[in-house]
């Protein structure tokens, strides 16, 4: 199993189908889990994929319309039933706090988890861990919506060849990268000299919005870009109308961002043929498309 993957869970908007439940995406980024805006049925998706309430870490909603957070209740209520042992945190739009509070208290039960929520006034660093940094960047939509953004920090690789050819070796290769330069004989040897940086893997997170500048912030060089194509770009006066994107406007972002893995999901049920997402986004984008299917796993792309 990969320890970067995208489980989806669901992959309906407004109305779910015979083969498309509500939304519903569990990130996997090593230990930890980030299960993003789920709907209606999420509970049972998660037993489908093999996903334990234990593998959620935080809980992160995009806005308050019901495909997006009608699942709540069922994963607020598994989390206490299975006795999470650790703090779960809960972000979502700060206007729609009491949506969540009902949400969180649906029905009646024995609240055990620590859920900590944390409502989101505006877009910034939400929380940073051993996963790297959690952000949010607002979103246009009809109702206040925000987007997701995981970012893995740069670290440094250490190049044995170069340290071996400067004489850097033991504890001083320690000392070097703590200290960026070390004396070796008559030469300093600088840090840059003797390793290189790894970029850190970005996964952004972009639901129910209209085409504006928060789309690209959030895409911008990220590895998988996961991406509301409710329409196809036929009907781009509708998605306008609604505030939502088209299968080629969300290439047309990837193309622009140097997006690695493009992942289209939240199709609308007039489509019956989802292999029209996938052509419209491919004659535009040229990285890696996946229309995206209930109980997937998407592995991130390898480290660049």
């Amino acid at each position: 199993m990969s320890s970067r993957e995208l489980v989806v869970l669901g992959t309906a908007s407004q109305v779910p189908t015979r083969r498309r439940s509500h939304n519903g995406y569990l990130l996997r980024w090593d230990g930890t889990g980030f299960l993003f805006d789920p709907g209606e049925g999420t509970q049972r998706q998660m037993t489908h994929a093999g996903v334990s309430a234990h593998d959620v870490h935080h809980l992160c909603l995009t806005h308050f319309h019901g495909d997006h957070c009608l699942g709540v209740p069922g994963v607020v209520q598994r989390l206490s039933l299975d006795r999470v042992p650790y703090p779960v945190h809960a972000h979502y739009p700060a206007a729609g706090a009491e949506h969540f509070r009902h949400l969180r208290y649906a029905s009646a039960f024995d609240e055990v988890v620590d859920l900590r929520e944390h409502p989101i006034v505006r877009g910034g660093q939400l929380g940073e861990g051993r996963f790297g940094v959690l952000r949010a960047v607002a979103l246009e939509h009809r109702i206040p919506a925000f987007g997701y953004r995981v970012e893995e920090p740069e670290r440094r690789r250490m190049l044995p060849d170069e340290l071996a050819r400067l004489g850097v070796r033991g504890p001083d290769v320690g000392q070097l990268q703590r200290e960026g330069s070390l004396r070796v004989g008559d030469r300093t040897v600088r840090l840059d000299e003797v390793s290189e940086l790894r970029p850190g893997q970005r996964f952004a997170f972009v639901m129910d919005t209209r085409l504006c500048e928060g789309v690209f912030e959030l895409a911008r060089g990220a590895d998988m870009l996961v991406i509301e194509s409710t329409f196809l770009d036929v009907d781009a006066k509708l998605a306008e109308q609604y505030r939502h994107l088209t299968a080629a406007q969300a290439a047309r972002v990837a193309a622009e961002c140097g997006v690695r893995c493009l992942v289209l999901t939240h199709f609308s049920q007039r489509y019956p043929d989802s292999r029209a997402f996938h052509d419209e986004a491919a004659a535009i984008f040229g990285g890696t498309v996946v229309v995206a299917e209930d109980l997937q796993r998407i592995p991130l792309p390898p480290r660049r």
